[in-house]
């Protein structure tokens, strides 16, 4: 029913272009379309005959997995054979087993729980409980209920299951792991702290990315460690990046430049026999977008990422930002993710969502935050004001603030910002309530038609 009307708009086009389409469903309720529910229960239990498979090899095509759209359309992502098989293996790595009942309620068509999840399971043989939407008042009672011992994740995910209301026996589970990725250090700390040790095991990837990490040591914040054996397996650099021109650095050789411990870069990945890239279906131009060419010796190939990771003195890796999401402004970088982390404890705050708008005379682009408020609280300047100018330099701190109740997200949970950055700060435009940093009152105050007009007349100095 969720599906119908959008099968339907489509599906002349789609007949026309010689596509099947299919009900996973008893009944079909559109004409055109077959469903498969009869077929499936008359199939024989048999293993299918090899004729079925006699041309299928390691790299062919298995299945397309459309990527999120967080920075553009959606992308039919190629998955191989082999890289199904590989991605289904990472529970194993990870430690679950055949004894295992694995949880997730993330929707099929994202690709962790598709090949991580459901893969993972069916790779060792443990058991998967899948729920069809994600219930964090009910999370708790489904693990117990299903005798739980792994859970798949994604951060959003669990930073909802943490702003649950506290009840008694909240670790009263039987949950020893957790798989995902996505979970900033906060929540990874509360999640912890309330609900027992239970290992994480956070892991760095894309659905078209040709290689990936995995954090093994529980080290908090972290989606991976790099060693001698990753590099020789899948060869990475991190990158220096233009953010402002949204290309990456060269030098006068004209090659990328590596960045220092600490600083953060584009994450690039060799591509090579070991490590290929498949691409996207369909537009050879998308595939051509994402490889970057003679970055550390002429001739070589490397995947672009999009995503700025950061290592440490240890050679822990953190997942900084998306170079779409993060933006400059006087003159420096300013990473959305980093911002958010440090106000996200604020008290009055459920969910926080910054980017950067454009403001006429201004270079670059200023921060703003978008907040979904905890359930019978408000706004509060002077705490949100402290809390800012404490934790963040002050080319970082927002200067604009949008009170939303709810923050749009993706079907894959992790949160929008196009239409944020579009909508920009205009009173006249936004109904919702808009507040602007008052550094004289040392608040934010509320952003009203006659603020926003002296700030595009360059009245206000920002």
């Amino acid at each position: 029913a969720d599906l119908q009307a959008a099968v339907e708009e489509v599906l002349p086009a789609l007949q026309q272009d010689g596509v099947r389409v299919f009900y996973l469903s008893a009944a079909s309720p559109t004409p055109g379309v077959e469903a498969l529910g009869p077929s499936m229960e008359e199939a024989s239990d048999e293993p299918l005959p090899a004729r079925h498979r006699a041309d299928i090899t390691p790299n062919s095509k298995a299945i397309y997995i459309f990527t999120s759209g967080t920075t553009g359309l959606p992308k039919a992502a190629v998955i191989t054979e082999k890289k199904l098989m590989m991605v289904a293996n990472m529970g194993r790595l990870c430690g679950l087993r055949a004894s295992d009942v694995l949880y997730t309620a993330l929707p099929l068509y994202h690709s962790a729980a598709l090949l991580v999840g459901l893969g993972g399971c069916l790779e060792v043989g443990a058991t998967c409980v899948l729920r069809a939407k994600f219930s964090a008042s009910h999370f708790w009672d489904d693990c117990r209920r299903y005798n739980v011992t792994v859970i798949q994740y994604v951060g959003e995910l669990m930073r909802y299951i943490c702003n649950t209301p506290e009840r008694p026996g909240e670790r009263d589970h039987s949950v020893r792991m957790a798989i995902g990725n996505g979970m900033r250090a906060e929540v990874w700390r509360k999640f912890l702290q309330r609900f027992g040790p239970v290992t994480i095991r956070e892991f760095y990837g894309a659905t078209e990315g040709n290689a990936g990490f995995i954090n093994y040591t529980g080290k908090i914040g972290a989606v991976g460690r790099a060693n001698a054996f990753l590099k020789k397996f899948s060869a990475f650099e991190l990158i220096r990046y233009n953010v402002e021109r949204d290309e990456p650095v060269r030098n006068e050789q004209g090659f990328c430049i590596p960045v220092r411990r600490g600083e953060a870069g584009l994450l690039v990945i060799k591509i090579t026999k070991k490590t290929p890239f498949h691409g996207y279906a369909g537009d050879p131009e998308k595939t051509k977008r994402k490889i970057l060419r003679n970055v550390l010796e002429k001739g070589d190939a490397f995947f672009n990422s999009g995503d700025l990771l950061v290592m440490d003195h240890e050679n822990f890796l953190y997942f900084q930002d998306r170079v779409g999401d993060t933006f400059r402004w006087k003159g420096e970088n300013v990473a959305t993710t980093e911002v958010e982390d440090m106000l996200a404890p604020v008290s009055f705050i459920q969910e926080i969502n910054v980017y950067g708008v454009s403001v006429p005379g201004c270079e670059g682009r200023c921060g703003m935050a978008a907040v979904c408020l905890r359930a019978g609280m408000s706004f509060q300047g002077e705490s949100f004001y402290a809390q800012a100018k404490e934790s963040l330099p002050s080319y970082a701190v927002p200067l604009f603030v949008r009170i939303q109740e709810a923050l749009e997200i993706t079907g894959t949970f992790k949160q929008r910002k196009s239409n944020l950055i579009k909508e920009g700060f205009d009173p006249n435009v936004i109904k919702e309530p808009l507040f602007f940093l008052d550094e004289t009152k040392k608040t934010y105050v509320p952003l009203s038609p006659a603020v926003y007009a002296d700030i595009l007349e360059m009245k206000l100095k920002l």
